[in-house]
């Protein structure tokens, strides 16, 4: 294999491999990064066994083949190259080296047979549909937060993308929760997605799935089956196994009969709850919010610290309220308000709370409160 390529095609295409790639392995093969020229693009192919990247990017080719090198070494490597250089790879097959060229910079690096490289078997999907890529964006950036980290309750270790009824008939949603807050977001269905079994996306998918999002005029074929989700561009197609498990059924904890409105700006609330969090001990985080017609006080009372508060003016006119959150969540939720208010729903001060943006209903947040 003998290929030339500029250098800023090859550190995206290596770039967006080598972040699928785990930094520590025991199988050595899955450290590296499978290239393969042919024609007059080359291809780079990394994966940890659950997903699996796929970069493809225009080159010369002057001789056609395969082979395999350390991904993070390699991408070391192209990064610190200077911007505009020929970068040439070179691989006789025989020395089991790569050489790598560009200008006056010479390196070889160890690679390791193609044949042991694992191609992560291509699955029939179900279902095959495309979306614009803002849309996806959207729904999976604003639903990942709530992803739960508690590897015991592996189910809800991912993004829950389902076909669900919602406002105006049949809706793609994104659903993550981890039992102390939840997110809710809901998209126009595309055509050819009505049939769509709900899957669980990983968190590892999700967060490599967001490189491929960044242009808003891009397509993303996306396809699915029982076992495996595949997104595609053009140039990039991501392939990932789903979390084997049923995802719990959330329309219960979504409150139906929060009645009590608060109205506040969404930017000048989450600014404010950072001010007071600040003396809150960091294992708590707890926040107190008291709210009374147009008006509500944020308080935290940290004995070992000190105490905060802060006064904001607000759209409410039900009874008199005090109810506290984990300042953390509350950041969180608020930080993915895009409208100018945030719509509080309350009931209670032991109930769950709803969020939404302004009177949007296609994004619904649900936290949980706390004793303070």
């Amino acid at each position: 294999m003998k290929i030339s390529i500029e250098r800023a095609a090859l550190l995206k295409a290596v770039a967006q491999a080598q972040s699928v790639v785990e930094r520590r392995n025991t199988i050595p093969i899955l450290a590296n990064v499978l290239i393969e020229a042919e024609g007059d693009r080359v291809t780079f192919r990394a994966t940890d066994l659950d997903i699996e990247v796929v970069d493809r990017a225009p080159a010369q080719v002057e001789r056609a083949g395969a082979t395999t090198v350390n991904a993070v070494t390699l991408n070391e490597i192209v990064r610190k190259l200077p911007d505009g250089a020929l970068v040439t790879l070179a691989d006789d097959g025989t020395t089991g080296r790569l050489a790598i060229e560009a200008g006056r910079s010479h390196f070889q690096l160890a690679t390791l047979p193609r044949e042991d490289f694992p191609v992560m078997a291509s699955a029939d999907y179900d279902t095959n549909f495309a979306a614009p890529a803002p849309m996806l964006r959207r729904l999976f950036d604003k639903s990942k937060f709530a992803i739960s980290t508690e590897e015991t309750r592996y189910y809800l270790n991912g993004v829950y993308m389902h076909v669900a009824d919602g406002e105006g008939g049949k809706q793609l949603r994104c659903v993550a929760t981890d039992g102390h807050r939840l997110a809710r977001i809901d998209a126009d269905l595309p055509d050819g997605a009505a049939e769509m079994a709900g899957v669980i996306v990983p968190r590892k998918t999700v967060a490599e799935l967001r490189k491929l999002l960044d242009d808003d005029d891009a397509q993303i074929a996306v396809s699915v089956s029982e076992t495996k989700v595949r997104f595609a561009t053009e140039d990039i197609t991501l392939t990932s196994k789903v979390i084997d498990g049923t995802f719990p059924d959330y329309t219960r904890v979504i409150p139906q009969n929060n009645t009590k409105r608060l109205e506040v700006d969404a930017a000048d609330f989450a600014k404010a709850v950072d001010r007071v969090a600040t003396v809150s001990s960091e294992r708590s985080r707890a926040v107190k919010m008291q709210i009374d017609e147009d008006r509500l006080v944020l308080s935290v009372n940290a004995p070992d610290a000190g105490n905060a508060e802060e006064e904001l003016a607000v759209a409410y006119g039900d009874e008199r309220l005090e109810i506290g959150f984990n300042a953390k969540y509350l950041l969180e939720i608020a930080g993915q308000v895009d409208r100018e208010n945030a719509v509080f729903l309350f009931n209670a001060s032991g109930d769950p709370t709803l969020m939404r943006e302004g009177n949007d209903e296609s994004a619904v947040y649900v936290v949980m409160p706390m004793r303070v």
